[in-house]
């Protein structure tokens, strides 16, 4: 009689919080230092947010991935040969700079190559993105620097309040019947930043797509190193270096470009 009416008050208690896991936050991405807050065991978590089985994916066939990187994280193939990760607030501040910088590179390699193929094909003229800031604008360059400053100086203070504090610079519109996308750092989702609503499936799509989108960033960070040492030893774009590659491949490639300087 005892023990049933002490387990009915205790049901009526509220959930005690918990401690955030070390090895994720939302999103994903490990907890660091700064934020070992506690938290309401109702708040959402994403859940994506779940360790790999052993036999997932690795950079090398019969490698042993380190204990802090567990599968959790999108695009983990348990690299870490110099352990820069071993620190979770390091690792989080890492995953986070690997996911802005793979967005800013994918739209870079967007605007070299779209470009330059719409002047082969006749629409602008006399296209070089390397030589795109000396060029004259509807505005002087200063003008230009102090805008470009000013804009992007709110949006990056805007994302790092959110990895501060995920959730508090949630601008979705609130609706009475409609179930808003949880703090997800990184990915705000909502109707802004996700209209076609891919990221609110379950773990397994969600994490696939996360994990596309981090590999074709790698590749653009790659792309774009690439383009900029084409640029400086050819003077060309990446089409037309691309064109000459295949019209002549025994004499345009690499090897001749670094030959001839």
């Amino acid at each position: 009689m005892a023990l049933a009416v002490t387990s009915s008050a205790l049901s009526k208690l509220p959930p005690a919080p918990r401690e955030v896991a070390q090895k994720c936050l939302p999103g994903g991405i490990p907890t660091a230092v700064s934020l070992r807050s506690r938290v309401s065991a109702t708040k959402g978590v994403s859940s994506v947010c779940e360790p790999l089985p052993p036999d997932r994916p690795l950079w090398f066939p019969g490698s042993s991935p380190p204990e802090w990187l567990d599968g959790s994280l999108p695009g983990d193939f348990g690299f870490d040969p110099l352990g820069l990760g071993s620190d979770p607030e390091l690792l989080r501040w890492f995953a986070q700079a690997e996911l802005i910088h793979s967005r800013w590179a994918m739209l870079a390699v967007a605007g070299i190559l779209i470009p330059e193929c719409l002047e082969r094909l006749g629409f602008i003229e006399n296209f070089s993105w390397y030589d795109a800031g000396a060029k004259e604008y509807f505005a002087d360059h200063t003008t230009l620097f102090v805008v470009q400053m000013v804009l992007m100086g709110w949006v990056e203070g805007r994302r790092w309040a959110d990895l501060v504090n995920p959730g508090s610079v949630d601008i979705e519109p609130k609706f009475p019947n409609r179930k808003n996308p949880k703090p997800d750092v990184g990915y705000p989702g909502g109707l802004w930043f996700d209209p076609m609503m891919w990221g609110r499936g379950s773990p397994e799509p969600v994490m696939v797509l996360r994990t596309k989108e981090i590999k074709n960033g790698r590749l653009a960070m790659l792309a774009f190193v690439g383009f900029w040492f084409q640029a400086i030893y050819t003077g060309e774009g990446p089409i037309e270096n691309l064109m000459a590659h295949i019209a002549d491949p025994g004499h345009c490639n690499i090897f001749s470009a670094f030959t001839s300087h």
